[in-house]
């Protein structure tokens, strides 16, 4: 049990969560490397989220209530970390969810399936029993993806994602919005929207969000994505990795 006095609570807590979901067997054995990775660049951002990271979740939320069909791509780490906080997010805005694994197995498929179900959500896509396509350019098992989700969507969300498919999604004419706590990361490059942010912040961030911009016409959401330039956005979040003793 971790003391709430602990000066890492909340990084012990996450780290707990992945620990848990690797024994429940639905994380691949890297995706605690990954998890270690991005506690790292969090730490140097003193884990918080930073302007940049808000400027691109307002366009983030201001492209998936444009989209005809928005859909946020889920595996392993962020089902173990913020599945309550993905639902509440896609119910919001209304994105469908689909499960996408680099080490796609039928088993932690149907394992991931069954949690989204037990959580209140029963319209789980990229399921083994789904009506599945596969994108010819990836060459992994990530080229797998629902006809009615990420094969047909218009606007993807895609948390915790590999650079090879960021760019393939990116380059197919699907607007690609990825949270990387490395802003010199490939997929961080490759999307055209990079949120530098932890995702257990940047998915409540996002719902709260949500319920103000809904209010707003559409030439103001447009706008919103207009002025946006990913480019700079990401030059500006790695300055502020630049480490300054207080």
């Amino acid at each position: 049990m971790i003391s709430k006095s602990h000066p890492r609570y909340e990084s012990l807590k996450l780290r707990e969560k992945i620990v848990k979901a690797s024994k429940s067997g639905y994380l691949a054995d890297s995706a605690m490397i990954a998890h270690g990775r991005g506690e790292a660049f969090d730490y140097m951002l003193r884990e918080k989220t930073t302007l940049p990271a808000k400027r691109a979740m307002y366009v983030t939320v201001a492209m998936m209530l444009l989209a005809e069909n928005p859909v946020i791509s889920v595996n392993g780490n962020t089902t173990a970390l913020v599945i309550d906080e993905i639902i509440e997010f896609a119910k919001t805005i209304n994105a469908k969810i689909e499960i996408n694994l680099f080490y796609r197995t039928d088993e932690r498929v149907d394992k991931i399936a069954s949690l989204y179900r037990e959580h209140g959500y029963p319209g789980i896509l990229g399921s083994n029993s789904d009506d599945i396509a596969y994108i010819n350019e990836i060459k992994n098992p990530r080229a797998s993806a629902s006809k009615k989700g990420i094969y047909t969507s218009d606007t993807i969300l895609i948390p915790l994602e590999d650079g090879d498919r960021a760019e393939i999604l990116s380059k197919s004419g699907k607007n690609t919005i990825c949270i990387d706590l490395n802003p010199l990361s490939r997929t961080s490059k490759m999307s055209d929207v990079s949120i530098v942010d932890n995702v257990v912040r940047a998915i409540p961030f996002m719902t709260k969000i949500t319920g103000d911009l809904k209010m707003q016409d559409e030439k103001l959401l447009r706008n919103i994505i207009e002025e946006f330039n990913n480019e700079d956005n990401l030059k500006e979040s790695l300055k502020l990795f630049e480490i300054k003793e207080e």
